[in-house]
């Protein structure tokens, strides 16, 4: 009686009929469920149709029969009974013995044409989801004969084809024998593109979005990336690629690509808050096709409670890759905390290349001239400052990512020989590493440090190179920037080191929610001897959105006496 009631399938109806399967479980129980759905056509005006309920009841077993064909059982017993429930209500208890299945006898999986050496497509052969002795399953058969041509086609096999497809089973035998024969046909490679549509940039410049040469071997894979390219270069509205088979000489295959381009200048206000900022508004005025050479010039002004930014950009793409370019940044940044005041100009040349998959590095050059109040002192400094950085970044989705990693690398210096105020050097770098975990768990840790080889005083430094700690995207529990080296009147003037690090673990709840509790310990200091460790742990929520995920943090300070709690709201990515 036990072993009955767990192979029986949970009752399912249309009305007034009740189907009940018993004697399967797991695909091949769902499979005949499916199959044993009752006709829409059996109920009218409320009331079952007796004569289309027999003729269900006599269809029952041959639909029975047909669901479990698939998975190598061609001779099941089958038993209806029919069971009247009161109220006009009738159940089917169908009881299933699946008897001994077929199984695999032998599996001829052959290669032939140009493409029979291809050592992917050997490597699929070698492990074709059926072998000899194992249980016949057709959709394992259609799966790993799709996916051979698949694949034979996207390595470039445009004309790969089945001549020999054969599936034998013998009932009386219970053997099945699996025969297929592929023959590749010729390798295609990418011929001429053609770009078509009402589009004001340079041949050079579009070429650079190609995920692929002419002469290369043929990949729809490839076909698909340069679109996206495209399309995330925000300049164009709809990307249309078409291979032209129609037009192929040889195994070249043309690529037409047909563009319509988007709005080449735009004007974009922005409205925020955050507790480092405050409330925050922004307006930027964007132009992505200067001289109708593809340069591209950035306008932006921000406001909010603490910071006052104009920021001028103008980027120049190379030929010579996706994402290399030579970028012009001019900005005027004016900054006011409970710890110090800042107002700068600087000028910046920066190169910037990709130097792998994941990685990005720039050489910059930055000119820059500050006035800084910060405890007693109220200086001016002039800083030529060249430097450069790196960039190692992977995440599994831009919006909603499950795991993935960030590490940035800045090397800065700047010497009297240059003509700056200060001689020092530099080293920053920063890591996010965010790690899956089950039930819906998913733990993030972040680092942050920096290292000054400096000489001279304190006081040389400019406000805007010194390190400080605190903050949404620091320590929480502590206001923005409030942290570091003290003067000998009790006041924050940063210091010339820093060390900080967070652990979270977030509880994703729904499709856009997640609580997370919290770590986070550091410091700036100017020694090792010097360095006291703040802390700070808390609760918080998160809401992800198409812009980001809001943060909602509650944090108190660790180990401190006064240890209230401190509100932090922030929108985006630490990364």
């Amino acid at each position: 009686m036990i072993l009955i009631l767990s192979l029986a399938s949970p009752v399912f109806a249309a009305d007034q009929l009740e189907v009940q399967v018993q004697g399967l479980e797991g695909e091949l129980l769902a499979n005949v469920e499916a199959a044993l759905t009752p006709p829409v056509g059996l109920i009218r005006n409320g009331d079952l149709d007796r004569p289309w309920l027999e003729r269900f009841r006599r269809q029952v077993p041959g639909l029975v029969r047909a669901a479990l064909e698939p998975y190598g059982y061609f001779d099941p017993t089958v038993a209806v009974e029919l069971k009247e429930l009161g109220g006009g209500k009738v159940r089917f208890a169908v009881d299933v013995a699946a008897g001994e299945p077929v199984r695999v006898a032998t599996v001829h999986v052959v290669l032939r044409g140009p493409g029979r050496e291809e050592p992917k497509l050997r490597s699929m052969v070698a492990t074709f989801p059926l072998r000899a002795g194992t249980v016949l399953r057709q959709p394992d058969y259609e799966a790993g004969k799709g996916a051979l041509k698949s694949r034979a086609i996207d390595l470039g096999y445009l004309d790969a084809t089945f001549t020999v497809h054969q599936l034998a089973v013998s009932r009386v035998d219970r053997r099945a024998d699996v025969r297929l024969e592929l023959e590749t046909g010729p390798l295609y490679f990418f011929g001429p593109v053609l770009i078509h549509g009402n589009v004001d940039f340079p041949e050079p410049f579009l070429r650079r979005y190609l995920a692929f040469h002419p002469g290369e071997r043929f990949h729809y894979r490839l076909l698909g990336q340069t679109q996206l390219n495209f399309l995330d270069s925000d300049r164009f509205r709809e990307v249309l690629i078409t291979p032209r088979r129609e037009f192929t000489v040889g195994q070249e295959v043309p690529v037409g690509i047909q563009l319509v381009p988007a709005d080449r200048r735009r004007l974009r206000p922005g409205l925020g808050y955050g507790t480092d900022t405050g409330v925050r508004g922004s307006l930027r005025y964007q132009d992505v096709n200067i001289f109708h050479r593809g340069h591209e010039f950035k306008l932006e002004t921000g406001l909010s409670e603490l910071k006052q930014n104009v920021g001028a950009d103008y980027l120049i793409p190379s030929p010579s890759g996706l994402d290399n370019l030579t970028a012009l940044h001019l900005n005027f940044d004016r900054e006011e905390t409970d710890t110090y005041q800042s107002s700068k100009v600087s000028a910046e040349l920066e190169r910037i290349e990709r130097l792998g998959r994941d990685l990005l590095g720039s050489l910059f050059l930055r000119l820059q001239q500050e006035h800084y109040q910060i405890g007693v002192t109220d200086q001016r400094s002039r800083m030529v400052i060249p430097g450069l950085r790196l960039t190692l970044r992977n995440f599994s989705d831009p919006l909603r990512p499950v795991k993935g990693y960030r590490f940035n690398l800045e090397v800065r210096g700047s010497h009297p020989a240059l003509a700056s105020d200060a001689k020092l050097l530099q080293v920053l770098g920063d890591t996010t590493l965010l790690v899956p975990l089950p039930w819906r768990l998913s733990f993030l840790a972040r680092g942050e440090g920096g290292l000054t080889l400096q000489s001279d005083r304190l006081a040389e430094i400019p406000a805007s190179l010194r390190f400080f700690a605190g903050g949404d995207q620091s320590v929480r529990g502590y206001a923005y920037r409030s942290l570091g080296p003290r003067d000998a009147s009790g006041e924050v003037v940063g210091g010339k080191q820093l060390l900080v690090g967070s652990l979270e673990l977030e509880r994703a709840i729904g499709e856009n929610w997640g609580v997370a509790a919290f770590y986070d310990a550091g410091n700036a200091f100017n020694s090792l001897a010097d360095l006291s460790l703040a802390q700070g742990a808390g609760l918080g929520l998160r809401y992800y959105t198409l812009v980001g995920p809001i943060h909602l943090d509650l944090a108190r300070r660790v180990g401190e006496a006064t240890g209230a709690f401190r509100v932090h709201i922030s929108v985006g990515f630490a990364w």
